[in-house]
């Protein structure tokens, strides 16, 4: 899966939401007014555009307007797809550490039940989010854990940190092709989920407090995460995917 590819004239959600003070009042309740203080960092971090102008779409021809429409959907399908395929392959992991019965521990059992949960209702949210689109949603991947799981505790404890921190880079970095608001919403509400199962996990591998790149550290990047794109995200998981 290689990146979407998007026009410079093309407007993401991120744009909308710098320059149109009705699409933020929207955006923010959707997604809670505690990001209000954040959103001008993560437009700026995930490079949306300097220029502040809007374009004039009242000139365009409709067939031009329907064409965009439909390569704004495709993109935005593209990029939920490759989220689900992240999705998946986390869901099955918890599925497979729990079945394992390796975890002794209560809290660690209830820790990765309760992660576990979380990555199969986004990979239920994600799915009906390309069907409502009219897309199909991508077909899951056989994974492969058994070199993790046959590790022991401390590898799977690790690989777990690894994906959540993967997840939530994946989501950062590619906030700014999406062009649905209410999909743009959807995807930082996961991605703030992601980072909170990154931060417990990072915890609880005993993580430096700060680190070199987005997949190190209890704070990977120090105050601000950095994103990863679609082809480095899909590198790093490789291994796990067997088809």
């Amino acid at each position: 899966m290689t990146e979407p590819q998007t026009s410079p004239n093309e407007r993401s959600a991120l744009d909308d939401l710098a320059s149109d003070a009705a699409s933020r009042k929207r955006f923010l309740t959707m997604a809670g007014a505690g990001m209000a203080g954040g959103l001008a960092v993560l437009i700026s971090a995930c490079g949306s555009s300097d220029d502040s102008t809007t374009q004039d779409t009242t000139a365009q021809e409709p067939s031009a307007t329907a064409e965009a429409t439909a390569a704004a959907e495709n993109g935005d399908i593209e990029i939920v797809n490759y989220a689900l395929t992240l999705e998946y392959l986390e869901a099955d992991f918890y599925a497979q550490v729990i079945d394992s019965g390796l975890v002794k521990d209560k809290k660690l059992v209830e820790l990765a039940k309760s992660i576990g949960e979380n990555e199969q209702e986004h990979v239920d949210a994600l799915t009906a989010t390309v069907e409502s689109l009219g897309g199909t949603p991508a077909a899951k991947p056989t994974t492969k854990f058994e070199d993790v799981l046959s590790g022991g505790l401390d590898k799977v404890l690790l690989t777990a940190a690894t994906v959540e921190n993967l997840g939530a880079a994946a989501y950062l970095g590619q906030a700014g092709k999406i062009k649905d608001k209410a999909i743009l919403a959807a995807a930082l509400s996961i991605h703030s989920v992601e980072a909170r199962h990154a931060a417990a996990l990072n915890s609880l591998i005993k993580a430096g407090f700060k680190g070199e790149g987005p997949l190190n550290g209890s704070v990977p990047d120090g105050a601000f995460a950095k994103p990863m794109s679609m082809d480095e995200v899909l590198e790093q998981v490789k291994p796990f995917i067997a088809s």
